[in-house]
């Protein structure tokens, strides 16, 4: 009987130990480090244009080896804008001092009663040389990058009055002659006098304000409108079909008389087709 008792632990010991071996047996094994830039291939960040009104920015890659390099995918990685899915790119470079690869960038991380300071950033791609597979590798942006910081700056401002109020196009406007006449709207949103400075044009409109400063939302208020008179900035039919900026209009406030910050407004697509109508009848350029 003793006999018994002492083998059954004996199995039952046995058994859990064949059991965490075989446990330990299936767990992958832990994902290699990023691999280092291949020799000669660094990146910078840029932005034309045409990049602003999508959110979108350029990976400038700068190969100084003779070696070309795949590209199958690029991510932008920073605590300053949220991170997105990577963007494929399947793109073979050469020896370059620049060649741009496109990607969106996230939402601004913003904190409510300051500007941030931009953190460091990185790309991370999947990269190939020769006949190997591609494989991840993280490229140092330096930092502090002015772009990014800029990015930073301009939509965190723009979060900062939008918490006290939002600042949208009126819902009336009328041509009159070769003006088209409206209001900017401020309603609401959180506590603070905001202070509506100033409003500029476009690269097609040119505003003009009845009066600068436009006005002010007093604290105790829900709603303030501002005139505004919208002209034709630019005649040529060339123009109004790279309208890729026409309609982001840069709106100066400030919340209790601190530091004075701009929005960008755009008005609604409905009232986007009205001025594109209307300067090109302005402008002679109507069929």
């Amino acid at each position: 009987m003793r006999q018994v008792k002492r083998i059954k632990p004996l199995l039952a010991l046995t058994v859990l130990a064949a059991g965490c071996g075989s446990a330990q047996g299936t767990t992958p094994p832990p994902s290699p480090p990023p691999a280092g830039p291949p020799a000669g291939v660094s990146v910078s960040l840029a932005q034309w244009r045409s990049d602003e009104p999508a959110h979108a920015l350029q990976v400038a890659v700068r190969n100084t080896s003779e070696t070309p390099v795949y590209f199958a995918d690029v991510q932008l990685v920073t605590e300053s804008f949220r991170t997105l899915p990577p963007r494929r790119a399947d793109a073979v470079i050469g020896k370059t001092e620049r060649t741009d690869l496109p990607i969106p960038y996230g939402a601004a991380t913003c904190s409510p009663g300051a500007l941030p300071e931009v953190r460091p950033a990185t790309v991370v791609a999947h990269v190939a040389t020769g006949s190997e597979p591609p494989h991840k590798v993280v490229f140092d942006v330096p930092h502090p990058d002015p772009l990014l910081a800029r990015l930073l700056r301009d939509e965190c401002s723009e979060f900062l009055i939008k918490q006290a109020a939002s600042i949208e196009f009126g819902p009336d406007w009328k041509q009159s002659g070769k003006v088209m006449r409206g209001s900017l709207v401020v309603t609401r949103r959180g506590p603070g006098e905001v202070s509506l400075n100033d409003m500029g044009g476009t690269t097609h409109y040119i505003a003009t304000p009845r009066s600068r400063p436009m006005g002010l939302l007093k604290a105790g208020a829900r709603r303030l409108e501002a005139p505004v008179e919208l002209t034709p900035g630019r005649c040529d039919p060339h123009a109004f079909a790279e309208a890729k900026k026409a309609f982001q209009f840069p709106v100066r406030a400030a919340v209790d008389g601190g530091q004075e910050r701009v929005v960008i407004v755009t008005p609604p697509r409905p009232l986007q087709d009205r001025l594109i109508a209307y300067a090109m009848a302005a402008c002679g350029l109507g069929s």
